[in-house]
């Protein structure tokens, strides 16, 4: 705890009137958000990646945000960092009774239903179990979460099966909407069927969010594989046609 206790140590020297930095000192929560954002989504990346030096590194960065906002807010007298270690800890405890209480529980779905539970149990002043969740969350993460939390009340299928079938239904309506050329039955459509399959992966253990941007790194080797290959042979990617480019996206299949 020393390297943390350092680090809470270095913020508030930064932070100092006298003799911190101007820059630092001119900061606000609200300002922090756009960095504090960026470090999460590098922190992400890394762990996509694999890069484990790059995580150390984006930790740490993380890290730095949250002393911030500690210090700031403690300098405003609202709490500082010990209430937030405090308050992470009762939680921890408390929504795992099975690990530190009598409970039993012998799964992770069972663990996760349990959890949402004690939450919305805590979270009194919330209505709906789908609230507290933030809109602001990516669409497919905020898809499955709101999916999530709906399950936790048993609102959901046993296995995937119903899910395939709700899919095949959903295209289904998509291309009714196609036909009659409604754009905004066909706006409704799309969104339901993304919905639908962001749920097949949940029921899969998938994360959609992960998936989806691992197909579309893929996509992106692939695709710029043809680019390469047209500058290699000189001739403008512009000026080929799609059977072309198809044909040089098999070879790109393959590599």
């Amino acid at each position: 705890m020393q390297s943390f206790d350092k680090l809470v140590e270095i913020i508030s020297r930064l932070r100092d009137p006298v003799s911190g930095c101007p820059w630092d000192l001119k900061q606000t929560p609200q300002t922090l958000v756009p960095n504090f954002i960026e470090e999460l989504f590098e922190a992400v990346e890394a762990i996509e990646e694999e890069d484990y030096p790059a995580l150390n590194e984006e930790l740490g960065d993380l890290m730095l945000h949250i002393v911030f906002q500690c210090q700031i807010a403690n300098e405003e007298k609202r709490f500082d960092v010990d209430s937030v270690l405090h308050n992470i800890n009762s939680k921890l405890v408390r929504r795992h009774p099975h690990v530190f209480g009598d409970t039993e529980e012998t799964d992770a779905d069972s663990v996760k239903m349990n959890w949402e539970r004690l939450k919305k149990a805590e979270k009194k002043d919330r209505i709906s179990v789908l609230e507290g969740i933030p809109r602001a969350l990516p669409g497919l993460i905020f898809a499955q979460r709101t999916q999530e939390k709906a399950a936790s009340v048993g609102f959901d299928w046993q296995d995937h099966k119903p899910v395939l079938e709700k899919l095949h239904e959903e295209i289904y309506e998509l291309n009714e909407a196609l036909e009659n050329d409604n754009q905004e039955h066909i706006r409704e459509e799309v969104g339901d069927l993304l919905f639908t399959i962001v749920n097949l992966a949940r029921k899969l253990h998938i994360d959609a969010e992960a998936v989806v941007k691992e197909t579309t790194r893929k996509f992106t080797k692939r695709f710029q594989y043809i680019e390469e290959y047209y500058r290699n042979i000189g001739e403008d990617i512009h000026a080929a046609s799609l059977e072309e480019l198809d044909a040089v996206w098999n070879k790109a299949k393959e590599v």
